[in-house]
């Protein structure tokens, strides 16, 4: 039986929520990335477009990048990347190009998921498609954004 599987997307996802807590902690949206290659995470990082007044800070590009240089390649075949939601077409796109192997997310993003909600990955003409995990701790991704949005917006 092969349980580990399941319990280290719950692992690394974990991770990737500690960092979406500390980018809410900040004033940003929380959302956390890892990027984990043979077994092991490479790069963790969390949203940061408002601190870094870049609009591509996103938590999965700045994995990408940190991961790539880490890893000294642009291209990281066989990775595994973890986001606590589902990405937008520009992190998408970055994984894409990147050569991800696997997206794990947990909460879906109805608004701007460029994985299934928005656009179905599966039904882009690219010439790479990582594997696509949904759901992963969907929800105690769901609860921070909801919390986070909730405060910023005054109710309690």
């Amino acid at each position: 039986m092969n349980y580990p599987a399941a319990v280290d997307h719950e692992t690394f996802m974990r991770l990737a929520l500690d960092q979406a807590r500390t980018a809410a902690a900040q004033g940003e949206v929380p959302i956390g990335a890892v990027l984990v290659a043979s077994g092991a995470p490479v790069a963790a990082d969390f949203n940061r477009p408002i601190g870094e007044r870049d609009p591509t800070a996103h938590a999965e590009v700045l994995v990408l990048r940190r991961a790539a240089s880490a890893l000294g390649n642009y291209r990281l075949p066989g990775t595994t990347l973890y986001v606590t939601v589902e990405p937008c077409l520009m992190c998408v796109g970055a994984a894409v190009n990147a050569r991800v192997g696997t997206i794990v997310y947990g909460a879906d993003e109805p608004k701007f998921g460029g994985v299934r909600s928005l656009v179905e990955l599966a039904g882009l003409r690219v010439n790479h498609r990582p594997e696509v995990i949904a759901g992963v701790l969907a929800g105690e991704a769901q609860a921070l954004l909801v919390e986070f949005f909730r405060e910023r917006r005054g109710r309690i």
